[in-house]
């Protein structure tokens, strides 16, 4: 008999990914499908992080779906709360919460090519079985736990992570000291500032942070939000500018662009350093937080008080490298040692553009080709970012080369539509088999490869110095796709369908 699987389809994650996926599943009239979740809600990073200060670092109007536009944002960058709220409100709006599984990890995926399959294996144990996958993980993928100190494990005191931050512990006149100034811990620094006793910075490499222009939305503006087309021409206009700025520098003539990235990245210095001299009191504290590498070679932040944090009496910045985690706080290599109630770790996450991302056997496809292996071997590549050889039936929503300058929203739309689209291709030819073609694959990646000289420039030359993950363990810049907006987007939602190959299930494979 054959083979019938759960069900048709597989998303992995339910946050900004998994919610676009299984939307454009429901438009495409596919409903056999189920959406597996390690946590207990929606929202991926914004329902794990619920960290003090966390938000957007772009406007909302940016960071929303085309298909769910929202005009009554309470602020031009939400807060943590309402944005996890809007992919709530999202997923039930579209019916997806019948399809989601939550509190299930899927910590393998093996192709069972007899059966013509996916087998997802799950942390209790139990098997899921689908035709089709679209991983939806997103880009930061878990949280890293070993923050490459020593004695981390050592500290007796109250450790606080951004994902799993405990609200009921009081700050108040605490001495904290905080490991990390990514992201996170600069929204988290000016938060917390005002209620501590003291507060450390451990800082490795300074954060450009520029100010956030942001507001307030009064109700009037919300309505002019709210006329049609509004959202969508600002949304659009700014994608249109970001799209020529990107193509520009991948495109632009390579004689011309090594010697105006220099003296772009210089002249950012030197403005910034400016900024610095305006804000910060102390000399020796705006020193230590000017960067010597460009804007754009690491993620850049936005912040209205993180710098400001830095003129406070109980606020201090240390970059003498850490010696170790000690059970009353922190050494550093000066013999210093920083006695601390609390220990914040904001040492970032494993991301998608690195290699080590990836654990051997846990991404198995046909003949027991393993993802893992082949992107430490090869190097990360999938054309369009979603597709790799010897994975059939499978589609990564955030994958290398993918983010084009926008938000991420309208990336893993772009990405959802290609994996619908083959998955409706598949199924309007009889088969049940689709499988990009290695030659296909390997086309796009050595155009793509090309294409990214001068970004490889920027991040592996020009600031090899600094540590970024624009740039990964093999010195290859994967996070960035050396292309333009429109044309990802339009790559994804009209690649040709003969690039996939396409197969029925044969008759030796049909009986049990």
């Amino acid at each position: 008999m054959n083979v019938v699987p759960q069900y048709e389809v597989a998303v992995i994650g339910a946050g900004p990914g998994g919610i676009a996926a299984g939307v454009k599943l429901r438009k495409a009239g596919i409903e056999n499908f189920v959406i597996l979740e390690r946590a207990d809600d929606v929202g991926g990073s914004w329902h794990e992080n619920h960290y003090p200060g966390i938000g957007v670092d772009i406007p909302a109007v940016a960071y929303q779906y085309s298909f769910a536009r929202n005009s009554n944002w309470s602020r031009a960058f939400p807060l943590g709360a309402e944005v996890k709220k809007y992919h709530a409100d999202v997923a039930r709006r579209f019916g997806l919460y019948p399809h989601i599984r939550f509190d299930t990890n899927v910590e393998r995926e093996q192709w069972d090519d007899d059966a013509r399959l996916w087998k997802l294996h799950t942390a209790d144990g139990t098997i899921v079985t689908a035709r089709f996958v679209i991983s939806a993980v997103g880009a930061f993928v878990r949280p890293k736990t070993d923050v490459g100190i020593p004695g981390a494990k050592s500290f007796k005191g109250k450790v606080q992570r951004p994902a799993d931050w405990d609200h009921d512990y009081d700050l108040t006149g605490k001495s904290v000291g905080i490991i990390g100034t990514g992201a996170s811990a600069v929204q988290i620094i000016p938060t917390i500032a005002p209620q501590v006793g003291y507060l450390t910075v451990f800082q490795r490499t300074p954060v450009w942070s520029i100010p956030k222009p942001d507001f307030r939305i009064p109700p009037a503006l919300q309505k002019v939000l709210a006329v049609p087309g509004v959202q969508p021409a600002l949304h659009g206009s700014a994608l249109v500018v970001i799209d020529l700025v990107l193509r520009a520098i991948v495109k632009g003539p390579r004689g011309a662009m090594r010697p105006a990235m220099d003296r772009f990245d210089a002249v950012c210095i030197a403005a910034y350093r400016r900024y610095l001299n305006r804000v910060v009191t102390e000399s020796d504290t705006r020193e230590k937080l000017t960067p010597n590498f460009g804007i754009a070679a690491k993620r850049p932040t936005m912040s209205n008080g993180y710098i400001k944090a830095y003129n406070r009496d109980n606020v201090s910045l240390v970059t003498e490298p850490i010696e170790k985690i000690t059970p009353t706080g922190v050494k550093t290599r000066d013999s210093t040692q920083h006695k601390l109630d609390v220990l914040i770790l904001a040492t970032g996450y494993e991301v998608f553009s690195d290699p080590e991302t990836y654990r051997p056997g846990t991404i198995v496809g046909r003949g027991g080709f393993d993802l893992a292996k082949f992107y430490n071997e090869h190097g990360l590549q999938a054309y369009e970012s979603v597709s790799v050889p010897n994975l059939p039936n499978r589609w990564t929503l955030c994958g290398p080369y993918s983010w084009t300058g926008s938000g991420w929203h309208a990336f893993v739309e772009m990405t959802s539509d290609h994996a619908v689209r083959a998955i409706t291709e598949t199924r309007r030819r009889g088969a049940v088999v689709c499988e990009i073609r290695k030659e296909a694959a390997d086309a796009y990646h050595e155009a793509l490869y090309e294409r990214g000289e001068l970004l490889r420039y920027y991040l592996t030359e020009l600031n090899a110095h600094v540590p970024t993950y624009y740039r990964n363990s093999q010195g290859d810049t994967t996070y960035v796709r050396p292309s333009g907006f429109f044309e990802a987007r339009r790559g994804n939602r009209k690649f040709p369908l003969d690039d996939y190959s396409y197969e029925a299930m044969a008759e030796s494979r049909i009986s049990a």
